[in-house]
């Protein structure tokens, strides 16, 4: 129960984050409007009413590749008696 309140809470947080730096835009083009309710001996009747209509547009993200050439450094192993004499001859001078 805890996980699925975080996870509503995550998810209304990053809607506030979309918003907010205009990622997902939200227009209304049409307002809602309520049914209207009578109510007869037969019982309750609604009749009518129409829901909201939104306008929404989210940004884009493009991946994509290009051809870069890279500079690679080499790595040169050195036996252990060889690393040894390098350093015996640098020390020397």
């Amino acid at each position: 129960m805890r996980a699925l309140i975080f996870i509503v809470i995550l998810a209304i947080i990053i809607m506030i984050i979309a918003v907010a730096t205009g990622f997902l835009d939200i227009n209304r083009i049409r307002g809602g409007k309520a049914p209207d309710i009578s109510v007869t001996r037969n019982g309750v009747t609604a009749t009518g009413g129409q829901a909201p209509a939104f306008d929404v547009q989210t940004g884009s993200v493009k991946v994509g590749t290009k051809q870069q050439t890279v500079k690679v450094p080499t790595l040169t192993v050195q036996k252990p008696d060889q690393n040894q004499a390098a350093a015996a001859t640098n020390s020397a001078q």
